[in-house]
């Protein structure tokens, strides 16, 4: 954790609005700092259509925050996050339950272990009450406004946020973002199913079950002729493609699923030696491996159609859905256009934003966006200015993305090696990664230690 040159800041005075990944990693930042934080959160007074409980934190998609190692570019930002401090890393090391190479957690305890941190910090205040605008009287008076309200920012905040977002032909944009079903493990057929990671099977961190390709051309023609929830009719549909719809990805081609998350490869069924023509893995959602989650099956089939058509798949004939996937609008800012370097509005320099609403997409991305406000706005009411890490790490490729106009229109993004400037094109895919994790791990080193001396 950087504490060498950190800034220490004393009567300052700081709003958050939001209670997720972003917000909770901007509040903490900003306490260990000395400021005081109002942070306010709508839930549980008020609801979004994703999330179930008042927790903090709480992860309303899949469990699981990816891979953890070092040749991906999520890998290697969770180890700056980590030097960074980040509360979410912590939690998530606290609460990790077995994913193969992916870390995943228990979602309830993860989300209770923020909340009890945020709320047991003297220089954090919650407030359970909706922010309806920027000009709402409980956030007039700070020093500084953070907004991560995230994707699902209420919508009397998010017409409020369009307004002040309307220069320069910068607009509100939105996508559609959709969540996978989770059963519980005893309604799942064992004797169908088998446990075991990809290229793993010694493991017990997912359930697969396999299917023939009978069993797969019937159940691909019943999920794209299945009744969909449709869009209000004012609102075009577009989908982040690192999580689509599963019936989507279904209607790009008879075999797309199965190069995709049905794909077999790595999964030999234990009990005849051989790789099925396709195979829908099971993830665990919870430490008792008591619920879940059907992988890559992010739907925004209607519930009867979710049932029928997902207990098509062999070993949920009898599946017992504990939560039915569904569909909701993400909102997010044309960044580039309506943010300024230090990801504050342009027309309004003491409102920053923080999280997914500014147009990364990821848990962990979140939560490192609001790390970075957090950390860069203390500097700032300190006096003294945090330049980003440099566009080779994984933090500052992704703060680049926000701050890059695009060639065509500003989407939102993974933490991914593309966004980092170009490495030895000749190296095969496997060195490439390698040096690419390489080169942040150094220079993210380095910039840790101009900046914080650590």
């Amino acid at each position: 954790m950087p504490d060498n040159n950190e800034a220490q800041v004393s009567g300052k005075r700081v709003a958050i609005v939001g209670g997720g990944l972003a917000g909770c990693e901007c509040a903490l930042a900003l306490a260990r700092a000395g400021v005081v934080v109002r942070l306010f959160e709508m839930r549980p007074e008020k609801s979004s259509p994703a999330h179930t409980t008042g927790h903090l934190a709480e992860l309303v998609c899949s469990n699981s925050l990816r891979s953890d190692e070092l040749t991906t570019a999520i890998g290697i930002l969770k180890v700056e996050m980590r030097e960074l401090g980040s509360m979410v890393m912590q939690a998530a090391d606290a609460t990790r339950i077995p994913a193969g190479k992916a870390l995943a957690v228990d979602r309830d305890r993860f989300a209770e272990y923020i909340t009890a941190q945020i709320e047991a910090d003297p220089n954090i205040e919650v407030v359970r009450q909706e922010v309806e605008s920027l000009d709402a009287p409980e956030i007039q008076g700070f020093d500084a406004v953070v907004v991560a309200a995230g994707p699902l920012a209420s919508d009397a905040l998010a017409v409020s946020l369009a307004k002040a977002t309307e220069i320069e032909g910068g607009k509100r944009l939105y996508f559609y973002d959709a969540i996978a079903p989770i059963i519980s493990r005893d309604s799942v057929d064992l004797d169908i199913a088998f446990w075991g990671s990809r290229y793993r099977p010694e493991e017990d961190d997912y359930l697969n079950c396999p299917m023939t390709e009978a069993q797969y051309d019937a159940f691909l023609e019943a999920l794209m002729a299945a009744e969909k929830v449709a869009p209000h009719d004012f609102e075009k549909e577009i989908h982040f493609e690192g999580c689509l719809p599963v019936e989507e990805m279904a209607e790009r081609g008879r075999l797309t699923l199965c190069f995709g998350p049905l794909k077999p490869v790595g999964l030999p069924n234990p009990r005849t030696g051989e790789e099925a023509f396709a195979v829908v893995q099971l993830r665990a959602e919870n430490a008792e491996k008591t619920a879940f989650n059907l992988v890559g099956f992010q739907t925004k089939l209607k519930y009867p159609e979710q049932q029928r058509v997902f207990r098509m798949i062999p070993g949920l004939e009898n599946a017992e859905f504990l939560r039915l996937g569904s569909i909701h609008r993400n909102t997010f800012v044309d960044a580039p256009t309506v943010l300024n370097e230090e990801l504050a509005l342009k027309t309004r320099p003491n409102v920053h934003l923080a999280g997914q609403i500014t147009g990364v997409e990821g848990y962990l991305e979140s939560a490192a966006c609001g790390l970075w406000v957090g950390l860069s706005l203390a500097a700032k009411l300190a006096g003294k200015p945090l330049a980003p890490p440099p566009n080779i790490t994984a933090l500052g490729a992704l703060l680049s993305h926000l701050r890059t106009p695009p060639v065509k229109r500003f989407q939102p993004s993974n933490a991914h090696f593309g966004l980092m400037p170009d490495l030895n094109r000749r190296a095969g895919k496997k060195v490439r990664k390698e040096l690419y994790g390489q080169r942040a791990r150094d220079a993210f080193a380095e910039w840790l230690k101009n900046r914080f001396g650590v």
